[in-house]
């Protein structure tokens, strides 16, 4: 028998004819190289492993003499390192790969194997911890949820605010906003990713205050469906948190006011002048009861159902406030008894109808309509009140806000002089300013 050095072996054509099995040497270990012939008369090469899975012996098939020589110096160089490895070993690293091995044995997993799958995991992410918290990742969304729809979701969270006394209005904002998102939802909410919610309102083309209100209901949705294990995460929390710019603050000045008071509806007029003359905001007028307003008391009790901050507060009722809601001191109920869609288009209506059209025979020159300023009319209150009393702390009292607010916003907006024409406006006109709605609807 031929023993051959662990060096690769150069084919030569006048290398004598080889004895088999060959057999390779490094070191003490030895490696047997043997050569059958195929069914066909062709030669074949086959190595005996015993490194790959210690303890077993299988064989490795090459149909070329030098590959099989080749592989066989290889594997016997690995064994004879490893041989030497062993013998420099410490206690404690024998320790560790016994451990090691003891820990993998339950899931029918080798060490290499082990080794060489979280080294392919470095490969990507580069770092042990991103290892773990992708495998916390991945164990969370695809753990076991209650499979439910995304409109099923919606009604049961309707169903629960309901329950739990939401205001109306609340109850109103939610079922428009997320009917609207179940509408193109209908699929189990659990599926539901961040990309799919990014493209829907990217979609709806909405302005950013709308869409940052969309955005604040269905994080709602997730964190509920979260809750109650129909969702695994939130993917709202990825979604874009847009920039809203809170823009100029708008007022009214005394003559738009006058105008819109004068084309207010019997319904709608006690809404204006409760926004213009007491900074009510539109909520709480709708919130409101005439058994709030104290017009014996001059003031007007909001309480903590009705006030947006849930916070109970007094409102002092201004002489000209008084004189344009005395006509309705003896109505009981809600002051606005519509709905809020009502009230929105209440709004609008009024706003145009301050228009004025031209008419030469009576001498009246064309006026576009009051521009409807979102909140401008508690706002107005707050700036007429700061100009007149210059007091931020009461004012702040009165709106249900913070006096660095009352600074911040509506400090030098108007003179007092502006202020006493403000508070001076009543149903009795004088000559030279614009008439009751009677007469302004007389000159249309």
């Amino acid at each position: 028998m031929q023993h051959l050095s662990c060096m690769k072996p150069t084919p030569s054509r006048n290398k004598p004819r080889a004895e088999w099995p060959q057999t390779i040497r490094h070191g003490l270990i030895k490696i047997k190289v043997y050569r059958r012939l195929t069914p066909s008369g062709n030669p074949n090469f086959m190595i005996a492993d015993t490194v790959t899975e210690p303890g077993k012996r299988k064989f490795i098939s090459f149909p070329d003499e030098a590959a099989a020589l080749a592989e066989a110096a290889s594997m016997a160089r690995k064994q004879s390192e490893l041989g030497t490895l062993a013998q420099q070993i410490t206690t404690a690293q024998a320790a560790d790969y016994v451990n090691g091995v003891n820990e993998l044995k339950p899931f029918n997993v080798t060490l290499p194997q082990a080794v060489s799958t979280v080294t392919q995991a470095l490969k990507i992410v580069g770092s042990l911890a991103v290892v773990t918290e992708a495998i916390k990742f991945y164990a969370q969304r695809h753990r076991k949820v209650t499979d439910r729809r995304v409109p099923d979701v919606v009604t049961e969270l309707l169903k629960i605010k309901t329950a739990r006394k939401a205001s109306a209005r609340y109850l109103k904002d939610l079922d428009s906003r997320l009917g609207t998102f179940a509408a193109s939802f209908q699929v189990e909410i659990a599926s539901v990713t961040t990309p799919q919610i990014q493209n829907w309102l990217d979609g709806l083309n909405l302005s950013a205050q709308t869409v940052r209100n969309f955005r604040t209901v269905l994080n709602l949705l997730f964190e509920f469906a979260i809750a109650r294990g129909y969702a695994v995460d939130n993917p709202v929390a990825g979604v874009e948190k847009v920039k809203v710019n809170g823009g100029a603050i708008e007022i009214y000045t005394p003559a738009e006011i006058e105008r819109l008071l004068a084309a207010a509806s019997p319904e709608f007029l006690p809404c204006v002048a409760l926004g213009a003359f007491a900074g009510l905001r539109s909520a709480e007028i709708e919130r409101l009861e005439w058994s709030d307003i104290r017009l014996a008391e001059k003031f007007i009790v909001i309480g903590a159902d009705k006030a947006k901050t849930a916070s109970r507060r007094i409102v002092p009722v201004a002489d000209n406030l008084a004189a344009w809601l005395a006509p309705y001191a003896e109505k009981t109920g809600k002051v606005w008894a519509g709905s809020s869609i009502g009230f929105y288009k209440a709004e609008q209506k009024t706003a145009a109808a301050t228009e004025i059209k031209a008419n030469n025979d009576k001498g009246l020159k064309p006026m576009k309509p009051v521009k409807w300023k979102p909140n401008g009319l508690r706002h107005s209150a707050a700036s007429y009140w700061f100009a007149g009393c210059n007091d931020a702390g009461r004012v702040a009292g009165y709106l249900g806000n913070s006096a660095a607010v009352i600074h911040r916003h509506y400090r030098e907006l108007v003179t007092p002089a502006d202020a006493v024409k403000w508070f001076g406006i009543k149903p009795e006109r004088a000559a030279n300013v614009l008439a009751m709605p009677q007469a302004v609807a007389a000159l249309r």
